[in-house]
């Protein structure tokens, strides 16, 4: 087992370290036939096997998974309006179902031949997603949701000719829904990424972060929103986004995450290839990744956006070597891969799957097994 998964690590660091990016994601892509062969040695950790990984979601919801199987089965809407009235005001919680009923509709939508089109020609999500949108137009959670789904839409094909009128259309339903629940920030936190696409002043989008913050003041999912924003792939630069990250991290009041933002910062600003592996055992990487666990221990465990820091840092402990910490957070987390950095790749399973099998190799070469691993729970 040692020298598979050794083998498979090695083959897999080297085009995660030395190629850019882009490249670096088309050779994860193709890690999938490798990790079968790693798979069955894998099962003696308790891991879930690479085919059975959720992408959908980045950690468990049992009511969101059996709202999304039901809406699966029936095409009914109902199940999605019910789980976001029982979720009520938990705006952490409702910003994560938002996002994933979303991204199923728009997956339907991708999932859909073309001639199964509104008359027109025009495709506005999921059929569940429309009919909601139809048969209840004030519910505030279908233009929540719907808002959400044409953002995803858009950032789909950022070079489209429709990609600004998909996003305009976004800001419309996003006021819809923001007059539907006053009191709701999830409207403003979608607008956040509409208002990004358009390349508002940033002006217009200080405007636009003080109505999530008077909402929401302390939402780690606004502010992860908003960090991009700030960072220098958009409208902003590194010193920017690392001013915005520290400045939420400092302010955090207790049993927060917002401590874990300068870790996506960091994330956010890594050189596209990397030739010196001391980068990921650098002070600034160092502070971030402590930061990450600070927030995490003080934090409730059931923080619906916990799965998110817990994904990062593994992605972070792999790459700097620090392997038995990096098994802790895959302990957490393993079955569940939506969320970043996974999702940013083309096979987010096969990604994940990847790094596994790197902190495994790294375990064992320590002295660690299975046995020993399982022992802990």
């Amino acid at each position: 087992m040692d020298v598979l998964l050794l083998l498979f690590a090695a083959i897999a660091l080297g085009g995660l370290v030395f190629l850019p990016w882009m490249r670096r994601r088309k050779a994860v892509q193709h890690a999938e036939r490798g990790l079968a062969v790693a798979a069955d040695p894998m099962a003696g950790y308790g891991f879930v096997p690479l085919e059975q990984l959720d992408v959908r979601l980045p950690g468990p919801d049992e009511q969101l998974a059996e709202a999304l199987a039901e809406m699966r089965r029936t095409r009914d809407w109902r199940p999605a309006a019910e789980l976001l009235r029982s979720t009520g005001d938990d705006w952490e919680l409702r910003w994560q179902r938002v996002q994933t009923l979303a991204g199923a509709a728009a997956f339907e939508l991708a999932d859909t031949p073309p001639a199964t089109a509104a008359p027109g020609g025009v495709r506005t999500g999921g059929i569940w997603l429309r009919t909601w949108r139809a048969e209840d137009p004030k519910d505030p959670g279908g233009a929540q949701t719907h808002a959400q789904f044409l953002v995803v839409q858009a950032l789909r094909d950022p070079g489209s000719q429709d990609f600004r009128m998909i996003l305009e259309e976004a800001r419309t339903v996003c006021r819809e829904a923001a007059l539907l629940a006053p009191g709701s920030p999830i409207p403003y936190i979608t607008e956040l990424a509409v208002a990004r696409g358009l390349g508002e002043r940033p002006a217009d989008y200080e405007e636009l972060w003080n109505k999530v913050r008077q909402r929401a003041p302390h939402h780690m999912g606004a502010h992860l929103a908003a960090l991009s924003y700030w960072s220098e792939k958009w409208h902003g630069s590194r010193e920017q986004a690392e001013e915005f990250a520290a400045r939420a991290a400092a302010g955090a009041p207790a049993k927060s995450l917002l401590p874990a933002l300068p870790l996506f910062a960091v994330y956010e600003h890594l050189p596209e290839a990397n030739m010196v592996r001391s980068l990921f055992q650098s002070a600034v990487v160092e502070r971030a990744i402590e930061g990450a666990h600070f927030a995490l221990r003080e934090a409730p465990a059931d923080h619906p956006m916990a799965p998110h820091v817990r994904h990062l840092l593994v992605w972070f402990l792999v790459r700097a070597e620090r392997y038995a910490e990096a098994m802790e957070q895959l302990r957490l987390v393993d079955g569940h891969v939506g969320a970043v950095p996974w999702s940013y790749g083309r096979s987010p399973a096969a990604e994940y799957a990847a790094y596994r099998a790197l902190a495994i190799a790294g375990w064992e070469q320590l002295g660690g097994t299975s046995a020993n691993f399982r022992a802990q729970d």
